[in-house]
């Protein structure tokens, strides 16, 4: 059985950093497309970062370009997001999906498997 644990988030300043982890078992994550998502009570999931199986092929939303960077470590079975210069609207909680298909999709629904989420605030 695949399970997803993300670890990282907290409480940050505006202008802060932050490295949210996304650990995988039950398989090897080498296979799958890896995604971040982000959401807000009350909002729909959003897209933020994701990954395809071949990795260095990644895509960001535009509010996170050049702020954010993902990345796997395949000998710990780990994604990443790193966020760098992070601003009040990118509190959320944070999720990581694994999508069997390989592309590192935008869209949510073509994910296979999520973690719990990890709550980032960043306070003005």
């Amino acid at each position: 059985q695949v399970q997803l644990v993300e670890s990282g988030g907290r409480l940050v300043q505006a202008g802060g950093s932050l490295r949210l982890s996304c650990t995988v078992s039950g398989r090897s994550m080498s296979i799958f497309g890896m995604g971040w998502f982000r959401q807000v009570t009350g909002k729909e999931r959003e897209f933020v970062a994701a990954d395809s199986w071949r990795g260095g092929s990644s895509t960001y939303e535009d509010s996170v370009k050049g702020r954010f960077t993902i990345s796997r470590d395949s000998a710990t079975n780990t994604v990443y997001l790193q966020m760098n210069t992070l601003r009040p609207e990118d509190s959320a909680v944070y999720y990581c999906g694994a999508e069997r298909l390989g592309l590192g999709s935008i869209d949510k629904d073509a994910y296979n498997y999520w973690g719990q989420g990890t709550q980032v605030t960043v306070s003005s």
